[in-house]
C-alpha cells in the first residue's frame, strides 16, 4: 500500500493545481485512474480493494487537493456497468461518472414496489432501436441534479416477475422526464418522485441484457449497501458532479477546505462517521464527560464504527483469497443503521431541551446557534430527524434481515409462487 500511496503522493504533485476548474481537475483525476481505484482497469479504475480505495480518497484529501466526484454514479452506476456492460458501455457511461460530467440518480423504487422491489410495474416497450418508458419512481436521490439515471423496468409482462426485468441507462433530459422534490421532516428535499411518460431509451444503453436485469438491479444493490453500510466511507467532495449542478467551471480550489460536520444532510454514514469525536465535545461542553452512561454510549458508538471498519478489512482479506463472506454487505448495512439510531440518542440526550429545536435553513441556523450558545446543535438535530431514513433506504432492516436468513444461513423461504406465475397474474401492491 506505501508504493501505491507513493505512486499517488507524486501525481499529485505534478498535476493538482488550485486555479484549474472542478472539471479540469476531475478529468485528470478521473482519466488517470486516481478517481475510483477500485473499479477494474478496463472501466477508468485501478483494480485496488476497497480499503485501498478509500485510504487514496483519504490521501487526496490530505494532499490538499478536491476529493474524487461523489454521488450515485460513482457509487453504484460505475461499478455495475463495469461488471456487466460491454467495453463500448464502459467507455460511454462509465468514463463521464469518473470525471465527474454526469451525475446519476437510481430509478429504482416505486409506490407500489419498494421492499418487494421485483414487483415494479414500470414498463418499457420495444419500439425499433428505442425503448418507450411509462412508469413512476420514487426516492430518487439527486434526481434534480441528475444527467443520467439507473432505470429498471419491465419489459415482459409475462414473464415471472424477476425475470422480466431490464436495466437501463436512461437520459433525464427529455421532456417525458418529470421530476418532483419530495420534502423530508429535515426540511430538506434529498429525495424525488420521478414520472416516466413516454421517455425513451436506447436499445443499446441496455446493461447486461434484456430480461436479465434483476441480476443486474442485484449488483447495483450489492454495492448500494456496502457503500452504505458501516466500514464503507471515503472521503467526498464538496463539489457536485453533473451539468445541473453548476460546479463544474468553478475553480477548484475554492472547494478545499475542511468538511467537517455541518448538518449538510446526504448520506448517513458520512454524517455518522464524524459523530464520535463530536459527542466526546458536546459531553465535555455539557459537563457530562464524566457521566458513566453517557460514556458507555460514546464507546458503544466507537466500537460498532470499529466493528464495521475490521468487517471491511475481513472481506478485503477473503476477496484475496479468492473467498467471499455471504451477506457481508447486508450486515454493514444494519449495522449502519444501527449506528445512526445510537447516534441520534445520544446526540439529543447531550443536546438536552434545545434537542426539540431544528433550523431548516442557513439563515435559521444562525439564529438558533446564537440563541442556545451550543453551534453543533444544528448538526446533532439533522442527525436525530435523518436517522428514521438509513433502516429505510437501500433495503429495509427487515429486508435485509430476510435477505441474511435466506442466503446466508439457508433458512427456508416463505412458500409463494412468483418465481413461477407471470407477473401479469400475480396480485399487485397497489
Amino acid at each position: 500500500m506505501s508504493d501505491i500511496l507513493e505512486e499517488l503522493d507524486a501525481w499529485l504533485a505534478a498535476n493538482w493545481d488550485p486555479e484549474l476548474t472542478v472539471a479540469q481537475w476531475w478529468q485528470l483525476l478521473g482519466s488517470s485512474g486516481w478517481a475510483a481505484p477500485a473499479l477494474p482497469t478496463n472501466a477508468y479504475g485501478k483494480g485496488l480493494s476497497r480499503n485501498e480505495a478509500i485510504a487514496i480518497g483519504q490521501r487526496i484529501v490530505k494532499h490538499g487537493a478536491v476529493a474524487a466526484p461523489g454521488g450515485l454514479g460513482m457509487l453504484l452506476a460505475a461499478p455495475t456497468i463495469a461488471v456487466h456492460g460491454t467495453q463500448e458501455q464502459i467507455d460511454e457511461y462509465v468514463l463521464p461518472i469518473v470525471t465527474g460530467q454526469q451525475a446519476w440518480c437510481q430509478l429504482f423504487s416505486e409506490p407500489g414496489a419498494g421492499s418487494d422491489l421485483a414487483g415494479l410495474g414500470c414498463k418499457a416497450i420495444k419500439d425499433g432501436e428505442e425503448w418507450i418508458v411509462n412508469g413512476q419512481k420514487v426516492w430518487t436521490s439527486g434526481g434534480q441534479i441528475a444527467d443520467m439515471g439507473m432505470l429498471i423496468a419491465r419489459t415482459n409482462p409475462e414473464a415471472p416477475k424477476h425475470q422480466g426485468i431490464t436495466w437501463f441507462a436512461c437520459d433525464m433530459h427529455q421532456p417525458g422526464v418529470d421530476i418532483r422534490p419530495l420534502r423530508e421532516m429535515t426540511g430538506r428535499a434529498l429525495f424525488n418522485e420521478v414520472f416516466l411518460s413516454d421517455a425513451r431509451v436506447r436499445d443499446d444503453a441496455t446493461i447486461g441484457g434484456t430480461n436479465n436485469g434483476w441480476a443486474v438491479a442485484n449488483t447495483t444493490l450489492m454495492f448500494e449497501r456496502s457503500g452504505l453500510g458501516a466500514g464503507g466511507h471515503s472521503a467526498a467532495a464538496l463539489a457536485n458532479a453533473g451539468t445541473i449542478a453548476g460546479d463544474l467551471p468553478k475553480r477548484a480550489g475554492d472547494f478545499v477546505k475542511s468538511a467537517g460536520p455541518s448538518g449538510g444532510g446526504g448520506g448517513g454514514g458520512a454524517m455518522a462517521m464524524g459523530a464520535v469525536k463530536l459527542f466526546m465535545q458536546m459531553a465535555k461542553d455539557n459537563g457530562m464527560s464524566n457521566n458513566a452512561t453517557v460514556r458507555q454510549d460514546l464507546v458503544k458508538l466507537h466500537t460498532l464504527h470499529e466493528v464495521g471498519r475490521m468487517l471491511a478489512m475481513r472481506l478485503k482479506a477473503e476477496k484475496s483469497a479468492g473467498r467471499d463472506i455471504p451477506g457481508a454487505a447486508n450486515i454493514a448495512k444494519l449495522s449502519m443503521s444501527e449506528i445512526m439510531r445510537q447516534s441520534r440518542d445520544l446526540g439529543l440526550r447531550l443536546a438536552g431541551a434545545g434537542g426539540m429545536l431544528h433550523a431548516y435553513n442557513a439563515a435559521d441556523r444562525k439564529q438558533l446557534d446564537d440563541a442556545t450558545g451550543q453551534p453543533l446543535l444544528a448538526f446533532v438535530t439533522e442527525m436525530g430527524l435523518f436517522a428514521q431514513g438509513p433502516p429505510i433506504y437501500g433495503g429495509t432492516d427487515q429486508v435485509q434481515r430476510n435477505i441474511l436468513g435466506e442466503r446466508a444461513l439457508g433458512l427456508p423461504k416463505e412458500p409463494n409462487n412468483d418465481r413461477t406465475m407471470s407477473w401479469s397474474e400475480l396480485p399487485k401492491n397497489g
